[in-house]
C-alpha cells in the first residue's frame, strides 16, 4: 500500500506541475496568432511589437513544458508497469498519433516562425504561427483521448489479461472525450488571456508602452470572456455525461451520501464526515441539481450508498467511494475561479467600452493576482477528475492499487520522487526569472549587443531573456 500512496503521489505531483505550462501554451499561442493577424490586416506596427513580446513568454513555457511532459511518461514505466501491459495498445496509440503529428506540426512550425521573419511572405508567415496554434489544440485533443479511455473504456476487447484496440474511430469518438476537450481548451485560453491581461495590467499601473498593453489588455479581455463562458457552458455538458457516465464521482462532487429528493437541491457548502457518511450543515440551492443532471428542474439523483450497493454487485466487495472531501472542494473551487473569470473579464470590458480602463487603478490590481487564478482552477479540476475516479486506473477495468509496478520498492519511488521535485523546483525558478527578467525589460529594453533586424526576438533585447 505504501507503494501505491507513493506512486500515485509522484504521478500527482509531475501531472500538476506540467499541467501549469500546458494550458498557458495553448492559450498564448492561440493569442498571439491573433495579435499576427491584426498585424497582418491592420499593418499597424503596434500589432508587431505586441506579437513579439508576449511570444518570448511562449517559447519559454513551450521549451520547459516539453522537458516536463518527458519526465511524466517516463512514470508510466517506471511506477506503472502493470497499467501499461494492461491498456498499453490502446493507451499508448493516442500518445503516439500525438507525438507523431501533433508535436511534430508543433515543433516544425515553430522553427518555420521563428526563423521566418522577413524571410517569409507576411501571409505565409502569419499561416505558421497558426499551424503552431492548431498543434497544440491537437496535442490536447490527443492526449485528452487516451486519458477519456481510462474514464469510459470504449473499443476495445480484452485477451490474454489485456485490453487490446478493436476500434480506433471509438476511442476517438468517445463521449468523455467531446466534453472534456472543449472544456480543456477554454480553460487553456482563459489561462493565456489572462496571463496577458495581469502582465498588461502592471504596465498599465507603471504608466509604461500605454499603447501596446492598452490593446493587449483588450484581447485579452474578450478571449477570457470567450474563456470564461466557454468553461461554464462545457462544464455543465460534462457534468450532464457524467451523471450517466460516472454517478458515483458526481455524488461524491455533491457530498451526497444518500439519494437526493425530486426535485433535487445543489450543495453549495457542506461539512462532510465521511467517517459517519453523513454531510451536514447544507446549505442548498432548491432545483439546481436536478437541472444540471438532466436539463429540467425536476428528478433526483442517487447518492453515493446507493452507487455503493450497484458497483458491489456488478464488481465484488470493495470500497468504490472516492475521497469525499478532495472531489467535493475541488469541483467548487474550480466552479469559483471559472465564476471569478466571468466576473473580472465582464466588468473589464464594461470599463474598456466606457473607455476607463487605464484609469481604473483598483481593476488593474486586481488582475494581477488574477493571473493564477485559471492555474488554480485548471488544476483543482484536473483533481477533481482523476481523485473521483478512484478506485479505478481504469475505470471499470482496473483499480488503481493493481497498476503499479511489482518490482518497484517504496524507497525507489520516494527517491525519484525527491528527485523529479527538486528538477521541477528548478525548472520553475528558472521560468519565473526569466519571465520576470522579460516583464522588466519590456518592449523596449535596449539591447546588451547588435542584433539584425530579422531577429525573432529583437523587440527591444528581449532576446537576451532566453539565453
Amino acid at each position: 500500500m505504501e507503494e501505491v500512496i507513493l506512486a500515485r503521489l509522484q504521478f500527482a505531483s509531475t501531472t500538476l506541475f506540467h499541467f501549469i505550462f500546458v494550458p498557458l501554451s495553448i492559450g498564448l499561442v492561440f493569442i498571439i496568432a491573433i495579435m499576427q493577424t491584426l498585424y497582418v490586416i491592420k499593418k499597424k506596427e503596434v500589432y508587431l511589437k505586441m506579437t513579439k513580446f508576449w511570444s518570448v513568454f511562449f517559447l519559454i513555457n513551450f521549451a520547459v513544458g516539453v522537458v516536463t511532459g518527458i519526465i511524466q511518461e517516463f512514470q508510466f514505466g517506471m511506477n506503472w508497469s502493470s497499467y501499461s501491459r494492461f491498456v498499453g495498445d490502446v493507451f499508448g496509440a493516442p500518445l503516439a498519433v500525438e507525438a507523431l503529428l501533433a508535436f511534430f506540426l508543433e515543433s516544425t512550425f515553430i522553427g518555420f516562425w521563428i526563423f521566418g521573419w522577413d524571410r517569409l511572405p507576411k501571409k505565409l508567415h502569419l499561416a505558421c504561427i497558426w499551424l503552431v496554434s492548431i498543434g497544440t489544440i491537437l496535442s490536447a485533443f490527443w492526449i485528452l483521448a487516451a486519458n477519456s479511455f481510462m474514464q469510459n473504456p470504449v473499443g476495445y476487447t480484452i485477451q490474454n489479461g489485456r485490453a487490446e484496440m478493436t476500434d480506433f474511430l471509438a476511442v476517438i469518438t468517445n463521449p468523455k472525450l467531446w466534453v472534456a476537450f472543449p472544456h480543456t481548451i477554454f480553460g487553456s485560453f482563459a489561462t493565456g488571456a489572462f496571463f496577458i491581461a495581469g502582465v498588461s495590467a502592471w504596465y498599465l499601473m507603471k504608466k509604461k508602452d500605454m499603447e501596446i498593453f492598452k490593446r493587449s489588455l483588450a484581447v485579452a479581455l474578450i478571449i477570457g470572456m470567450v474563456g470564461g463562458m466557454g468553461l461554464a457552458f462545457s462544464g455543465h455538458a460534462q457534468a450532464q455525461y457524467l451523471m450517466g457516465a460516472q454517478p458515483m464521482k458526481m455524488a461524491a462532487a455533491e457530498g451526497l451520501w444518500e439519494d437526493s429528493g425530486d426535485p433535487a437541491a445543489w450543495t453549495l457548502i457542506t461539512k462532510i464526515d465521511t467517517k459517519n457518511q453523513i454531510s451536514t450543515h447544507r446549505i442548498e440551492l432548491p432545483y439546481l441539481l436536478s437541472y444540471l443532471a438532466y436539463n429540467e428542474f425536476s428528478g433526483k439523483v442517487d447518492g453515493m450508498n446507493t452507487l455503493q450497493q450497484q458497483m458491489v454487485e456488478k464488481y465484488g466487495e470493495g470500497n468504490y467511494i472516492p475521497p469525499v472531501k478532495t472531489v467535493f472542494w475541488s469541483f467548487r473551487i474550480m466552479a469559483g475561479t471559472g465564476g471569478l473569470l466571468i466576473l473580472l473579464s465582464a466588468v473589464g470590458l464594461f470599463l474598456l467600452w466606457r473607455k476607463k480602463i487605464v484609469t481604473s487603478g483598483r481593476y488593474l490590481k486586481w488582475l494581477v493576482p488574477a493571473i493564477f487564478l485559471p492555474f488554480i482552477g485548471n488544476s483543482f479540476g484536473w483533481i477533481m477528475s482523476e481523485i473521483g475516479r478512484q478506485p479505478w486506473v481504469v475505470n471499470g477495468l482496473m483499480q488503481t492499487a493493481d497498476g503499479i509496478s511489482p518490482n518497484v520498492s517504496a524507497g525507489q519511488i520516494l527517491f525519484s520522487l525527491i528527485s523529479f521535485s527538486l528538477i521541477y523546483a528548478c525548472l520553475a525558478i528558472v521560468m519565473v526569472y526569466l519571465f520576470i527578467r522579460v516583464i522588466k525589460q519590456g518592449p523596449h529594453a535596449k539591447p546588451k549587443e547588435d542584433v539584425t533586424a530579422s531577429d525573432p526576438f529583437d523587440v527591444g533585447g528581449v532576446q537576451h531573456a532566453t539565453k
